[in-house]
């Protein structure tokens, strides 16, 4: 050490005294409760924040008050949290009773053979299509709810006719429904969920009333390849009484074209009626579920049989339409079963 070194005699930390403690646990008591404070107001309920709002008047009104309100009203009836494909089951939750109304109400659907679906585990349930809008894939998730004994949950395929439209495709993805494409119904069934598909496509929700319950083609097979690679059992569903809900006399395509519609129905009660004219009738529904067929026996490259692939997808067509000539014969009256 050289002889111009200077010691610093390090000082003793001091002790803070009992008032500094009491005074530092105070303050932490404080911001506590202030962050508390927050939080609860940010997730006060709708009524809540709209008294607030009024009882500020018209001085205290400033754009966070409005931002606040705007949060709850959202908040009211959404999750802060989605799935990956954008399901909200507070949504979901809320939609509940319109739909139990519709389903126990309005079409009185009566459900069969929920017994053929798997309780665990993947299931692909093939359906045929009609009545213009996706209500048939909404009253067979209920149907599976209600009247499976697992009450299992079944996400619907959505077309891109509906999957892509304004006002349409948010109700759809929040309430489970998922865009149609392969990638998002093999991972969907890679995970052991229940997956509902139509494969008469844009043909069958919008074909004519003369042509009702008639099977339209049900294109290359692709839910058959789908099931194919991830090994999961078909089971067919027969939908009837979505037919006459909206009964299709004609099409204005040239109308329907330049806002991305594929066709553009006109029913007796559309676009006469106005808004009226959208309100399905009160027909009686039901929905059968038929036996499970089992691909056990193939592996994920029989996808790529396209002879095989066609035979499967025939196969199940010809078995819905068997379901659904079954059943029409057994019903007396569209509205009363």
């Amino acid at each position: 050490m050289s002889s111009g070194a200077k010691v610093v005699p390090l000082r003793r930390r001091r002790t803070p005294a009992p008032e500094e403690d009491a005074l530092r646990r105070r303050l932490a008591d404080l911001e506590r409760q202030i962050a508390a404070a927050r939080t609860a107001e940010e997730h006060e309920g709708v009524l809540v924040t709209l008294a607030r709002v009024l009882h500020a008047g018209a001085r205290g009104l400033s754009w966070e008050s409005l931002a606040r309100l705007q949060r709850a009203v959202y908040f009211a009836w959404h999750s802060e949290e989605t799935d990956e494909f954008g399901a909200d089951r507070r949504f979901a939750e809320t939609l509940e009773p319109a739909l139990d109304f519709l389903y126990a109400v309005w079409w009185r659907v009566e459900a069969g053979g929920t017994e053929h679906i798997p309780a665990v585990g993947p299931g692909l349930i093939v359906a045929n299509h009609s009545g213009v809008l996706p209500y048939d894939g909404l009253m067979i998730q209920l149907a599976i709810r209600h009247e499976h004994p697992a009450r299992r949950v079944c996400r619907m395929l959505a077309l891109d006719m509906f999957a892509l439209l304004p006002v349409l495709a948010p109700l759809l993805s929040k309430s489970g429904s998922v865009r149609a494409n392969p990638e998002n119904a093999e991972r969907l069934l890679g995970r052991g969920e229940l997956l509902g598909v139509f494969p008469e496509g844009v043909k069958g929700v919008g074909k004519h009333f003369r042509d009702r319950y008639k099977l339209a083609r049900f294109g290359r097979g692709g839910f058959v390849r789908i099931a194919l690679r991830t090994g999961a059992p078909i089971i067919p569903c027969a939908v009837v009484g979505a037919e006459e809900i909206h009964p299709v006399m004609a099409k204005a395509d040239w109308i329907g074209r330049p806002i991305g519609l594929p066709y553009f129905p006109i029913t007796p009660t559309f676009p006469w009626l106005g808004p009226l004219g959208v309100v399905p009738l009160p027909t009686k529904w039901s929905i059968d579920f038929g036996d499970p067929i089992d691909l056990a026996g193939y592996g994920p490259g029989d996808a790529d049989d396209p002879i095989l692939v066609n035979r499967i997808s025939e196969e199940v067509r010809s078995t819905i339409q068997r379901m659904v000539d079954g059943r029409l014969a057994r019903r007396r009256s569209v509205w009363f079963g």
